[in-house]
């Protein structure tokens, strides 16, 4: 049986499940559906690869951890301020962008959590989780002596 890396569920409630499930995200506005980046999760014989589509983000917009439940927690946060001045008029134009992003995935038991690496190319940062080796695997059996 394969592991399968998923999403942790974070809805607080049914309602807002039963709310989600039942209107989806179709309703909702396009400028509030971008703090929610498409998410691709892929797997060879030796790692799992995350990617998450980011594109205009930095790789200093990122935090990744585990928590203390095996969760990857990979969040973002970006805020942008931007100001045009025109001295000839007494006009102030400011715009404001605030962007914050959490997703939790539970991992599968197989996965090297000391070799977890990340990298950000071209707006995608991609995640890497290498596996154990199925000889790896082999060797963990802890035998137990009977006295």
């Amino acid at each position: 049986m394969t592991p399968i890396i998923y999403p942790t569920n974070t809805n607080l409630g049914i309602f807002p499940a039963l709310f989600n499930e039942f209107f989806g995200n179709d309703w909702t506005p396009a400028n509030r559906r971008f703090s929610s980046p498409a998410i691709n999760v892929s797997e060879s014989d030796t790692a799992y690869t995350l990617e998450v589509a980011a594109p205009g983000m930095t790789k200093d917009d990122f935090t990744l951890s585990l928590s203390c439940d095996g969760e990857l927690v990979i969040a973002m946060e970006k805020k942008t301020e931007t100001t045009d001045e025109q001295k000839d008029r007494k006009y102030l134009r400011r715009e404001f962008c605030y962007s914050k992003f959490e997703k939790r995935f539970t991992l599968p038991e197989d996965i090297r959590k000391e070799q977890i690496s990340a990298q950000m190319t071209d707006g995608v940062l991609s995640i890497s989780l290498p596996k154990v080796s199925e000889e790896e695997k082999a060797q963990e059996t802890l035998h137990i002596e009977i006295k």
